[in-house]
């Protein structure tokens, strides 16, 4: 597995080796030995998630508090996505800078996502099947939002507007400026 660093740190790129022949192929997704000596600690993932999104779909952006604050390795099974992640981390020096990239199902490319981070994603094919693994369970109770297309992040999500799917919940997030922040001196989000 090649491990690569992003423009903002803690944010890795992740690429399998893919062993193919004329059956098909295997991949060996992740394994936690390598993951934890690149990214230089433990991490405990507890739960994994799947969703299935039509062309157009936008999930995001979303992000828990702590307690239950959450790091994630996702991934696309089946499809092209676009992948964001915003840095909203208070004191940052890459604070409110955000990274994409395309993950599917043929790049096998995944992202490492710490905690402290914002993050959604758009289909960019007729659909996507979109896996991901995350350090911490669920909290609706400490769930929350930064809206999608808010003017002081500029994310340039590669399709028109007009096109974008989004629920009720995403069209009305809060901007930047209007939500709770992560403390990027604490370990919990390096």
């Amino acid at each position: 597995m090649k491990f690569t660093k992003t423009s903002i740190p803690g944010v890795i790129v992740c690429e399998p080796s893919v062993f193919g022949d004329e059956r098909g192929y295997f991949a060996e997704t992740f394994r936690k030995d390598k993951f934890e000596e690149f990214i230089g600690r433990k991490i405990d993932f507890c739960q994994d998630n799947e969703s299935k999104s039509g062309f157009g779909v936008l999930r995001g952006l979303h992000y828990q508090l702590p307690p239950f604050a959450q790091s994630k390795l996702v991934r696309v099974i089946e499809g092209k996505v676009l992948d964001v992640v915003v840095d909203i981390r208070k004191g940052s020096p890459t604070f409110s800078k955000y990274e994409s990239i395309e993950l599917s199902g043929e790049n096998k490319k995944m992202l490492y996502i710490p905690r402290g981070f914002a993050h959604g994603f758009v289909v960019l094919s007729d659909y996507a099947i979109f896996s991901y693994k995350v350090d911490n369970y669920y909290s609706q109770e400490h769930e929350r939002g930064l809206l999608y297309n808010d003017p002081a992040l500029g994310i340039d999500w590669q399709l028109p507007i007009e096109k974008l799917q989004l629920s009720q919940k995403d069209k009305v997030q809060p901007t930047l400026d209007q939500i709770e922040l992560f403390n990027f001196s604490s370990d919990l989000y390096a």
